[in-house]
């Protein structure tokens, strides 16, 4: 069945589509959205066979770090062990384009945790039609930036995003033009702050 196209306001979403899509989510569809960084592959984060559909359209494998997108930090402690110096990084850069691992609770399914040091990558958008899904799911979203094989850089036109795509995920959820700068990527696990790749969110108030 071809993915459903849905356009929504950027700045003030239109909860009817933002109800649509966690639906979506929530009877096992992989939906691409957009966040503060570039576009995005989502689902449930309980949905092994949704997670296997992302790994397909992006070709990873097993060592693929997925992303939960979080609400906030209260959000963050339920799946992420957080002490108070890692705590006090996460208040200074959330929410924004960073994603950080983190050593993972058992909140977290297996398959999601890098296989030989139990850690997740956690992150907290800053930008409405995300922090909306959330609100509306009442849980983290799994996710994976959408850099398609072959590609160099992410997607960002979601009509072309709809046409390539449109037979393999179940809806696109237009906010425009978002960037093309994945998030940056900073390891946190060991408490001193290591960033393993430099993308949109700012790092200067940690070198």
């Amino acid at each position: 069945m071809p993915s459903r196209y849905l356009e929504i306001h950027p700045q003030n979403p239109q909860s009817r589509i933002i109800r649509q899509a966690v639906e979506l989510i929530r009877d096992g569809g992989v939906v691409v959205y957009p966040t503060d960084s570039c576009y995005a592959l989502g689902c449930h984060i309980g949905d092994k066979a949704a997670m296997e559909r992302i790994s397909r359209i992006r070709e990873t494998d097993k060592h693929h770090h997925f992303t939960l997108v979080c609400r906030d930090l209260s959000e963050i402690a339920r799946f992420a062990r957080v002490n108070n110096q890692q705590y006090r990084f996460l208040k200074m850069l959330t929410p924004g384009a960073y994603t950080f691992i983190l050593e993972a609770t058992k909140e977290v399914p297996k398959r999601l945790q890098n296989p030989k040091r139990r850690t997740i990558g956690i992150r907290v958008p800053d930008h409405p039609v995300p922090q909306l899904l959330l609100q509306e799911l009442g849980e983290p979203l799994m996710s994976s930036t959408l850099l398609l094989p072959g590609d160099e850089l992410p997607m960002t036109e979601a009509r072309e995003i709809q046409e390539r795509l449109f037979h393999v995920v179940d809806a696109v959820i237009d906010g425009g033009h978002c960037g093309l700068e994945p998030t940056t990527v900073i390891d946190l696990e060991s408490g001193v702050p290591v960033i393993l790749r430099r993308g949109k969110g700012d790092v200067s108030a940690l070198e």
